[in-house]
């Protein structure tokens, strides 16, 4: 099966027990024990936490090598083939109308909230198989919450021996990736890197074939050893990391706003913007099965830090302020999962989560102070230009504790209600905490047919890095200066969130589904960028309404496998009530009395795609696929803030996949991909729109070639 969309059900790929089947070429009766052991284990553990009620939408490996790029591809661009998922600048993805608030698993571990914006540090080929999970989440999930993104990840069971790939194309990319696996008795082993190097790091700020500036370098790596104590107990270890290089591209043609020590001319196509992301990420996890109980309990750390270097003379003459910062996190902690089967219609599950973070920021700046017009002592003061310098920064630690505990009560055999709750409470910038009820119902009348729905309350903390008081200060009286120091502390957005759903599977093979969401919200929270250096900041809206439905589909049979889905969402909300320095007083005082748009709104999102293997099962099996995004429109500013949607896009891939029979390999493939193959010209953001920066535009056509082989 490659795609599973469910409420209710356990979904595991079904390239698990295949690779299992292949983890030695002639198993004895001891080896075969253990891989039985670790199947059963990897069960268990998603027992613990199952997403009875929610929306589900699976991606197992062979549907990722479906889609353009196959495992090469950023996880946003497969994540976009899911319903309901919307593109944005920087990659950056938004989920059932929220600004970001995703949440990544792996191997049932929740990985906390870094600070890198163009890149993520989970690569798609670390993963098994993935599935994103909304909707109205049982007591398990929370924090994060606009969806979960849960990854089992590769092993050497799972995907025995070697293979490695080089792919090459279209602005210069250049893409290898090398992974290992295999078992050594009672240890499983993996290892996994990847490295990209092309011309297009960040989209194009206009909207030319080849972006200025742009050149991108990074790596991706994770290991992962898992060994059997004995068999109802296992532990295991992962590490990663993700490491990026990005040139900030040019917009050729602008015209200085400031004059510097007598420039006031200059070319902006040769100016040099930096930014540096790295990311590095452990976890140590102890998994036990006692008599009708299972649990999991790990300890986690993540360290990410972002650094942005200006272009010394031309930030300050566009900008007005050329700024050397850098920001660092390090974030501890231990979960807790357990489910017990205390009766045959009731499992009870239940969880902690406690987490400490710390976030550093220190900025090195030159600036223009503002003086008196010589020509008009009494109007606005100017520029002067002569630069001066300033340092700030912040030092902040934060807590995060969350516990759970919930009911799945079979109430007749076609019934089941998913009755919990969770407490969460935080302790950074403010102290807040909140208590929140879940239920979901799912009634199968059918075993083709499930009905679910579900109510939750949410709690989601805001990220820890603000901006200070004494960050304000510091600018008053230059170039830098915001036009309001008022600086209310970002709150935790408090929601409650409503689910419905359907999902038939009418002949074998087809599955149809609908769902239908409503979420209203206080202290809504939203991200924006604001100037340089190219780093998001938090605000809140005072209150925010979301509503929306899906539509999917996925066909599964034989030599093909076809997918579609559309979806709609409406996102609005007034009064920004935290960080008001982000924004001038007109926006505020409009805001504050109208309700808005926000600017990640987009109206209609779809997706659809066929694939189909010719020769299949043969050493001469040929792939080809096809698949197509589309979106109406994000938001930007005219008149008032957000009142307008940019043009509707929509973007064509292909792909090809042929295997080549060589006697000395244990499998050779030739991967070609086409993205935009139409090379359509599409605008996702204008630098227009309530905390929008900078104009992008999506990618243009793009070939590439991949090799891929293994040993």
């Amino acid at each position: 099966m490659r795609r599973r969309i469910g409420g209710s059900a356990l979904v595991l790929g079904a390239s698990l027990a295949a690779g299992a089947a292949s983890a030695q070429d002639k198993p004895d009766e001891k080896t075969l024990e253990v891989v039985v052991t670790a199947k059963r284990l990897d069960l268990e553990r998603s027992a613990i936490q199952p997403s009875l009620g929610a929306t589900r939408y699976d991606f197992s490996r062979d549907a990722i090598q479906d889609i353009p790029q196959g495992e090469n591809a950023p996880l946003s661009q497969v994540l976009l083939r899911a319903p309901g998922v919307v593109q944005d600048g920087f990659g950056q993805i938004h989920v059932r109308g929220d600004h970001g608030n995703l949440q990544y698993r792996l191997d049932g571990v929740q990985l906390p909230e870094g600070l890198s914006l163009f890149s993520n540090a989970i690569s798609t080929r670390f993963a098994d198989h993935l599935a994103l999970i909304t909707g109205a989440l049982p007591a398990q999930y929370g924090l994060r919450t606009a969806g979960v993104v849960d990854i089992t990840l590769k092993s050497g069971t799972t995907n025995p021996g070697g293979e490695a790939s080089i792919t090459g194309g279209s602005y210069n990319w250049v893409q290898p990736a090398l992974q290992y696996g295999g078992r050594s008795g009672a240890v499983d082993y993996f290892a996994v890197g990847q490295y990209l190097s092309n011309g297009i790091g960040v989209e194009n700020p206009t909207s030319s074939t080849t972006p200025l500036h742009d050149d991108t370098a990074q790596w991706y790596a994770m290991a992962k050893v898992t060994g059997l104590v004995d068999e109802n107990t296992r532990v295991s270890l992962i590490a990663g990391g993700a490491s990026a290089r990005y040139q900030i591209p040019n917009v050729p043609g602008q015209t200085p706003a400031f004059d510097v020590n007598g420039i006031s001319n200059w070319n902006s196509s040769i100016l040099d913007k930096r930014q540096w992301e790295d990311t590095y990420f452990g976890i140590a996890s102890l998994q036990k099965h006692i008599g009708n109980a299972d649990v999991q309990l790990s300890g986690f750390a993540r360290y990410s830090n972002l650094s942005y270097k200006p272009d010394p003379l031309g930030d300050l003459l566009y900008n007005g302020i050329a700024p050397w910062t850098n920001r660092t996190s390090l974030a501890t902690g231990v979960q807790g999962d357990g489910s017990w089967k205390v009766a045959s219609a009731h499992t009870l599950r239940g969880g902690f989560l406690v987490q400490r973070e710390r976030v550093t920021s220190l900025t090195n700046a030159n600036t223009l102070p503002l003086v008196a017009d010589p020509d008009n002592p009494d109007g606005d003061p100017i520029a002067s230009g002569q630069p001066v310098g300033f340092t700030e920064g912040s030092d902040l630690v934060g807590w995060t504790y969350s516990v759970y505990l919930q009911d799945a009560w079979k109430v007749i055999p076609t019934v089941t209600v998913n009755l919990g709750a969770r407490f969460d409470a935080i302790s950074g910038a403010t102290q807040e905490s909140q208590f929140s009820p879940r239920v979901n119902v799912v009634w199968e009348p059918d075993p083709r047919a499930t009905l679910r729905a579900g109510y939750a309350r949410y709690f989601t903390p805001p990220p820890l890095a603000q901006v200070n008081a004494n960050a304000l200060a510091v600018r008053s009286g230059t170039t830098a200066q915001t036009e309001t120091l008022q600086n209310t502390p970002v709150k935790a957005e408090r929601a409650d969130y409503f689910d419905v759903g359907l999902t038939v599977k009418p002949v074998d093979g087809l599955t149809l589904g609908f769902a239908g969401y409503y979420k209203f919200a206080q202290n809504l929270l939203d991200e924006g960028q604001f100037g340089a250096p190219i780093s998001l900041t938090s605000f809140n809206y005072a209150n925010a309404q979301v509503k929306g439905f899906e539509l999917f589909a996925t066909y599964d049979e034989g030599p093909w496998s076809v997918f579609g889905n559309l979806a709609w969402s409406r996102t609005s909300a007034n009064n920004i009530n935290s960080a008001q320095f982000n924004f001038s007083p007109g926006e505020l005082t409009y805001i504050a009395n109208n309700t808005i748009f926000t600017d990640h709104d987009q109206g209609w999102t779809g997706s659809a795609g066929a694939a189909y293997v010719f020769n299949q099962g043969s050493d001469w099996a040929t792939r080809v696929s096809a698949d197509m995004l589309f979106g109406s429109g994000l938001r930007t500013s005219v008149v008032t803030p957000n009142d307008t949607s940019l043009p509707s896009h929509a973007s064509l891939n292909l792909s090809l996949v042929q295997k080549v029979p060589v006697s000395i390999s244990k499998g050779t493939q030739i991967r070609f991909d086409v993205l935009n193959a139409t090379d359509g010209s599409y605008q996702l953001r204008t630098g227009e729109g309530v905390g929008v920066g900078a104009p992008q535009y999506g990618m243009r056509r793009t070939f590439l070639v991949t090799l891929m082989q293994k040993f």
